[in-house]
């Protein structure tokens, strides 16, 4: 068996083969960094930022031949490829992330039982998969993510009028709720002047329509900001992040906007019970729930000092318990037992 320093000098590879910037990406950037600090941990693949550290395809094909590797994959093209460099070096160690509690495919659960080990962000990712796995839930990086100085400033430097800001930031679908937010909004963007929506997120053809038209007659109250590559000025300029989903398996939207001081407001899905203590660090309404959203958001507009207090509140327990650093111990332990074994 190999001893404790020659299992540490084991590279580790987070790939990335996806076409678009998304919240895998981000969690790759923050969690690729803070692994580095103990083991040789490298990228793979588009989109990341320069300061990645990474690996080219030359390199890690001679070093699998050779020294342990450990090939983490999110995604079901990721995981292929693992395999395939298994075939090639026999000390490669495969990792499968499951990023969502959607039922999986026969085709995903035949992948996930090819990895060494299962990585599912909550239990009820794990209950969904029905296979072993280890649950580590996603840190962020609290240098990147905390409250502004001054939040009117950082509202006001977005120049988009008004005094506060109300948004939901993620990838436009129906799914995820911006419908529902939008139908909630809209007579109280007539009623609170100071306040605008606004909807952080790629929306392409259909959906970009669809988006559209639910908006009309909002004028500059809403504001279709599209999809931003650097998402801390949002929610730094943002009083209130309302994420209305009806489905995640796990959102980092949810403890970024926390770490921000943002008032998160949120559909209650199984997972946050453990993250946002309903009217202290947050506020919950049942998924679907137009009328239930509409009157959070209309007590919140009346009082934004309130959206202040909660949001404070939100910045301390994201502070003391979601920083990135706890979830790349965990994956560390993981990656070395592995070696191990």
């Amino acid at each position: 068996m190999a001893s404790q320093p020659e299992i540490s000098r084991a590279l580790v590879v987070h790939p990335h083969f996806h076409r678009r910037y998304t919240g895998i990406t981000r969690h790759v950037e923050n969690v690729v960094p803070e692994l580095a600090r103990e083991l040789e941990t490298r990228a793979i693949g588009s989109h990341f930022g320069p300061s990645l550290p990474r690996i080219r395809w030359g390199e890690l094909l001679g070093r699998i031949r050779r020294e342990p590797v450990v090939w983490h994959a999110h995604r079901n093209n990721e995981m292929l490829v693992g395999m395939l460099l298994r075939l090639l070096g026999r000390q490669v160690r495969l990792v499968f992330t499951r990023h969502t509690s959607k039922a999986p495919s026969g085709f995903t659960r035949w992948l996930a039982r090819s990895a060494d080990a299962l990585v599912a962000l909550t239990s009820e990712v794990a209950e969904a998969m029905a296979l072993p796995s280890t649950i580590v839930a996603h840190g962020i990086d609290l240098g990147r993510f905390q409250p502004p100085a001054d939040r009117a400033e950082a509202w006001r430097k977005l120049g988009l009028g008004g005094r506060y800001g109300v948004g939901v930031v993620g990838r436009i679908r129906k799914e995820k709720g911006q419908g529902d937010f939008l139908e909630a909004i809209r007579p109280l963007l007539l009623t609170h002047p100071e306040w605008r929506a606004v909807l952080v997120g790629l929306a392409k053809g259909a959906e970009e329509q669809w988006v559209k038209s639910l908006g009309q007659g909002l004028g500059d109250r809403l504001v279709l900001a599209g999809e931003q590559s650097v998402i801390q000025p949002w929610y730094q300029g943002f009083s209130i992040l309302v994420h209305p989903s009806y489905l995640e398996g796990y959102s980092l939207v949810h403890v970024e906007a926390m770490a921000s001081g943002c008032c998160v407001v949120a559909s209650r899905l199984k997972y946050l019970d453990t993250l946002i203590e309903h009217g202290r660090t947050g506020f919950f309404f049942e998924p679907g729930d137009v009328k239930g959203m509409r009157e959070l958001l209309d007590m919140l507009m009346r009082e934004p000092e309130r959206a202040r207090e909660v949001g404070r509140n939100a910045a301390e327990h994201a502070r003391s318990r979601c920083g990135i650093e706890h979830e790349a111990q965990a994956l560390r332990d993981l990656y070395l037992s592995l070696m191990k074994g």
